[in-house]
């Protein structure tokens, strides 16, 4: 399945630089953390501050709930949040206590005639 999902980073070009230096090599725990929980492929795009995620999941292994778990119990993981959270920021369409939202995709080309 397809998932695409949407942040805000800080509005300061020097945080963006950090965040996106972090993502260039993510943290070896990370990128474990995500294949097991089915994450088969990850992309993160950026226009200004908003941030566009597009995630393919095995849906036979993808829990987000189970994934949420799974990262809450994990120090490292803990640890990577935190410091994304550093540079991040919730849309102003974010409900309080969450991060990535869930797009409403509008249009699909492939259903087209």
């Amino acid at each position: 399945m397809r998932h695409c999902l949407l942040l805000d980073l800080k509005d300061d070009p020097a945080l963006i630089a950090e965040y996106e230096a972090h993502h260039r090599r993510i943290w070896p725990e990370v990128a474990m953390h995500l294949r097991e929980q089915g994450v088969l492929t990850m992309e993160i795009y950026r226009l200004g501050t908003r941030l566009c995620m597009v995630m393919e999941t095995d849906d036979a292994v993808y829990n987000p709930e189970r994934m949420a778990r799974a990262q809450a119990e994990d120090p490292k993981l803990r640890e990577w949040e935190d410091l994304m959270w550093r540079f991040q920021a919730p849309t102003p369409w974010t409900p309080t206590g969450e991060k990535w939202v869930a797009a409403q995709r509008i249009f699909d080309f492939s259903v087209q005639g």
